[in-house]
C-alpha cells in the first residue's frame, strides 16, 4: 500500500497535555511500520533528553536547523535505530520555520527530497510547548492523531485542544488514540464520549486510531530504551501496536499524499509562513 515512495502517509501525533505517553507510542509505532517493510522517517519537535532519540538510548547530536544553516549536511543529523526507522530531530528548526529565508527554505527542500531511500511514512511527534500553539506539522499532515490516557485531565486537555485547532485552522478530523487503559472496553467508552461531544456541538468529526493497555511490558522496555516489540514482543502492549500499524496502512489518503517528500515540505513551508499567534487568538 505504501510502497515504493509513491504515496507518502504522513502522521502527527499531539497531545493536550505531557505524560500521556505520546513519544513512547510513536517510537513503538515506527518500529511496528518498519517491520512490515515500510521506510519511516519520525520528525521530533522535542529537545535532546525528552525526544524519540532517548526512547532508543541515541543521542541527537544535530538539529533539522543545523542542516538549513548549511552546518551539516541531513545524513549527519538523522538517527536509525533499526533497519527501516529514521529519526530527525527537529526541536530547534521547527520553532524557525515562519521566518526562513527563501534560500534557506531551498535547502531544506533540496536535503529533504535528497534522502538516499524513498518514505513511505512520516511520524511527526510533535511538542505540547509549540510557540505558536500548534504545530506547522500538524496542519500540514495528512493525519492528526490526538494521544490521551484515561485521565480526566487529560480527556479534558485532549477535547479543548481539538476544538482550538478546529476554530483557529477549520480542521474537522482527528483520531483520537487512548493510551494507559485498563481494556479495549474503557478505551472505546473514553472515545466514544469525547467523539459524541465535539460532534454535538460541530467542533470536529473523530475517529477511533486504536488503544495501548497499561502494560509493565511497556514500562520496563521503555526504562531499558528498547522498543516493545524487541523487548517483549509477545506482550499486551507490543500486539497493540502492531494492530494499530496495521490499521494505518489502510487509512483513507489523498490524493495530495502522491507528491511525495518535497510536496509535503513545500505545503509545510506555506503553511508555517502564515501560522501566527494572532490568528490562534482570534
Amino acid at each position: 500500500m505504501l510502497g515504493g515512495g509513491q504515496q507518502l502517509q504522513v502522521i502527527t501525533f499531539v497531545s493536550g497535555c505531557d505524560g500521556v505517553g505520546r513519544s513512547v507510542a510513536v517510537a513503538n509505532i515506527g518500529v511496528a511500520l518498519a517491520r512490515l517493510g515500510k521506510e519511516v522517517l519520525i520528525i521530533d519537535e522535542h529537545v535532546s533528553g525528552d525526544d524519540i532519540a532517548s526512547t532508543f538510548g541515541l543521542l541527537a547530536r544535530y538539529d533539522l536547523l543545523n542542516v538549513v544553516q548549511r552546518e551539516v549536511p541531513l545524513s549527519q543529523v538523522l538517527l536509525q535505530p533499526m533497519s527501516g526507522l529514521r529519526v530527525l530531530p527537529a526541536a530547534r528548526a521547527v520553532k524557525k520555520l515562519g521566518r526562513l529565508s527563501l534560500q534557506q527554505q531551498q535547502t531544506l527542500l533540496d536535503s529533504m527530497s535528497g534522502l538516499e531511500r524513498p518514505i513511505d511514512a512520516i511520524l511527526v511527534d510533535a511538542s505540547t510547548a509549540h510557540p505558536n500553539g500548534f504545530s506547522p506539522f500538524g496542519l500540514a499532515s495528512q493525519e492528526a492523531v490526538v494521544v490521551l490516557s484515561g485521565s480526566g485531565a487529560s480527556i479534558t486537555e485532549a477535547y479543548s485542544l481539538i476544538k482550538k485547532v478546529s476554530h483557529a485552522f477549520s480542521r474537522k478530523h482527528f483520531r483520537i488514540l487512548v493510551n494507559k487503559v485498563r481494556s479495549q472496553s474503557d478505551a472505546r467508552s473514553i472515545f466514544e464520549n469525547i467523539a459524541q461531544v465535539a460532534a454535538q456541538r460541530g467542533i470536529a468529526h473523530l475517529d477511533f486510531a486504536g488503544a495501548i493497555p497499561q502494560d509493565e511490558a511497556l514500562r520496563q522496555s521503555s526504562q531499558l530504551c528498547r522498543s516493545v516489540l524487541v523487548h517483549a514482543p509477545d506482550s499486551s502492549s507490543a500486539i497493540a501496536f502492531r494492530d494499530i500499524a496495521s490499521d494505518i496502512l489502510y487509512w483513507q489518503r489523498s490524493d495530495s499524499e502522491a507528491g511525495g517528500v518535497e510536496q509535503f515540505m513545500l505545503q509545510l513551508l506555506h503553511l508555517s509562513q502564515r501560522i501566527t499567534p494572532n490568528v490562534l487568538r482570534a
